[in-house]
């Protein structure tokens, strides 16, 4: 499910669709589609990945943004079940948002914590 929801986000348009045996398109030709439908999409996932390293978009910057705030979520999520300090997550992705959502976001996770831990304190 999780790969067809992404296949799905990247595809304007469904380029082969659901071929069925009532289709009545001969086996061949189907693999033929669908072979020549997954080359499209292999270029355009290449095409994205190479946007996302090089941060050449704002979409790219968001990726990585919220990889960066899912990262510290998780690490505070760990932090309050297992009674951990989780620094490193935290130093590791300091100051190197990109976007203002990222940094918002970021921004309010590190104040949660703040607050857990000075009540841990008390």
């Amino acid at each position: 499910m999780y790969s067809v929801s992404l296949m799905a986000l990247i595809a304007d348009d469904s380029i082969v669709g659901d071929i069925t045996i009532s289709n009545g398109v001969p086996k061949q030709e189907k693999s033929r589609l669908e072979q020549a439908a997954l080359n499209e999409m292999s270029e355009e996932i290449k095409e994205l990945w190479a946007e996302y390293e090089n941060n050449a978009s704002l979409e790219a910057n968001l990726v990585e943004d919220f990889d960066k705030v899912e990262m510290i979520l998780r690490a505070l999520e760990y932090e309050m079940e297992q009674g951990k300090v989780l620094d490193e997550f935290f130093f590791s992705a300091a100051g190197k948002f990109r976007t203002a959502i990222g940094k918002s976001w970021a921004a309010e996770i590190s104040s949660r914590r703040n607050s857990i831990l000075a009540r841990k304190q008390n």
